[in-house]
């Protein structure tokens, strides 16, 4: 056994992972595909998903148009975290690393921001989530839930993210697994004790809507789920053996994400049409709303199954999202990033947590902002891998003199016009909260999709609150970079005498 594959060995079993950005070795090269489920499962089983049954309901759709847009939704954006993570096999690569392929060694610094943002957003969400859900267990509790315990419940869930994200790949993984167990079976227990508020008579009568609101419940579903976590799908893969397929690499991706918030948002459809108080106070507090259901005996079980799914979520989050920070030419080691974004993920927790009058309205506005632009890249990036056949240039990778070059110019044409274009074909439905967004929507009035009414605030006409704008972005960027990007792939690939692939998915 020679000395690396020892150090390889300790780092797994016990030490800090000190790997950054670099590719991964063939001796560190291991995991094999159904590995891929205890990540996203851990990360995915959280009860909010059946906290975002609300925010489905209220598109004012029935049932059953929100379980089906439930399903396809979420299982339709988690298969496309599936295939950017085939990249991350191919690749041994952090995802944004493997981005430098179609935007240029330079040009991905763009889509690298929008990454290290939306990464950002979601661990200090999932925090956020966890103080709030503490704040409120421990005065159902009659233990007091005001600033003291909200203060100690910061710390506290800060830290465990923090370390986790600085201990690395191995740790998490080996983490993941037992989360996972402890995760699942009080949500089901949730889920048992839960059942007796349903009424399905009520839930049944609620009405259907126009399939343009159904669209928009699609968008959100997707945004919030798969999308949230498509910029850092290859960090995951990229420990896979080389021989490992590309279809089990989807399949277990789509599976392990999708698998848990299908089922919870379909509950949660049941629990929140059923219950209007609960409907209500999700939007002050997502995952406390919930406790209003539950016997006492039953709260500290459940405040702990909440806690570790929501940090399992923004354990994934931070750790990427130092990731990208080394991506974006930061020179420090990698447990250093994830400190340095542990930071920043506190200070946005005490802000929404001691601050902010509304937690609802801002954070689904910031989501379909930043939703426009990851999803043209997710277009790009998908394309992208579908026209290579050949393993990426390591060292291209990492010089601009490379067959990558420095920025690829229709790359990054295609995402600031499509995602200019999105911009403009979504509408922030938080006017009052998030008025820094109100610049959106701009084309709906031009192509007569609807109305802004300024004496109400908010847009006439069906079309608006569909948010088009992401599938535009999606679809737009794939089929533009699928036809305008091929020749150049293909002269990249004729250059480079790699293996072809085998298992394309």
């Amino acid at each position: 056994m020679t000395a690396n594959s020892t150090s390889a060995e300790r780092v797994r079993s016990l030490g800090v992972e000190t790997t950054g950005i670099e590719i991964i070795g063939e001796a560190e090269r291991t995991a094999s595909p159904k590995d891929l489920f205890w990540p996203w499962f851990a990360a995915n089983v959280s009860v909010f998903g059946i906290s975002y049954a609300a925010f489905v309901l209220g598109f004012g759709i029935s049932f059953w148009q929100a379980a089906l847009v439930t399903v396809l939704g979420i299982v339709i954006s988690f298969a496309l975290c599936g295939v950017i993570a085939i990249a991350g096999k191919r690749g041994s690569a952090p995802t944004m690393i493997l981005s430098r392929a179609p935007f240029g060694v330079t040009g991905q610094k763009l889509p690298g921001v929008i990454s290290w943002l939306v990464s950002i957003g979601w661990e200090t969400f999932l925090s956020i989530m966890a103080v709030l859900a503490t704040a409120t267990v421990f005065e159902r509790l009659g233990w007091g839930g005001g600033t003291g315990i909200k203060i100690v419940a910061a710390i506290v869930v800060a830290a465990m993210i923090v370390l986790a994200s600085v201990a690395g790949y191995h740790i998490i993984m080996k983490m993941q697994s037992y989360l996972t167990w402890i995760t699942g079976i009080v949500t089901i227990l949730f889920v048992v004790i839960a059942s007796s508020h349903i009424d399905w008579g009520k839930v049944s009568a609620i009405p259907s809507g126009p399939w343009q609101a159904v669209v928009g419940a699609l968008v959100m579903l997707m945004t919030g789920f798969g999308l949230g976590w498509i910029n850092i799908a290859a960090d995951w893969s990229r420990y896979q053996r080389r021989d490992a397929k590309g279809s089990a690499i989807v399949f277990w991706n789509t599976f392990g994400g999708a698998i848990a918030p299908t089922l919870l948002v379909i509950f949660g459809l049941l629990l929140a049409g059923s219950d209007d108080a609960v409907k209500e106070g999700i939007a002050a507090d997502p995952i406390g709303a919930l406790a209003q259901v539950l016997p006492t005996w039953f709260l500290v079980p459940f405040l702990i199954a909440v806690i570790l799914s929501l940090v399992s979520g923004a354990v994934l989050g931070i750790y990427s999202s130092g990731l990208t920070l080394l991506s974006l030419g930061v020179r420090i080691p990698r447990p250093m990033a994830a400190l340095v974004d542990g930071v920043i993920l506190t200070l946005g927790t005490i802000w929404v947590v001691f601050f902010a009058k509304n937690f609802l309205g801002p954070f689904q506005s910031f989501l379909i902002t930043l939703g426009v632009p990851l999803a043209a890249w997710a277009g790009i990036m998908i394309a992208d891998i579908a026209l290579r056949k050949r393993d990426y240039d390591d060292d291209s990778l990492f010089t601009t003199t490379g067959r990558y070059g420095a920025v690829d110019w229709v790359s990054i044409g295609t995402m600031i016009v499509m995602s200019v274009i999105g911009w403009g074909l979504v509408v922030n439905n938080f006017a009052a909260d998030a008025s820094w967004n109100n610049w959106q929507g701009f084309l709906l009035e031009p192509l007569n999709l609807g109305t802004w009414n300024a004496t109400d605030g908010y847009w006439e006409g069906n079309w608006p609150y569909a948010n088009l704008g992401v599938l535009l972005a999606l679809v737009g960027s794939f089929l533009i970079t699928f036809l305008a990007r091929r020749g150049k792939v293909a002269n990249q690939e004729m250059a480079r005498g790699t293996t072809t692939y085998s298992d394309r998915a």
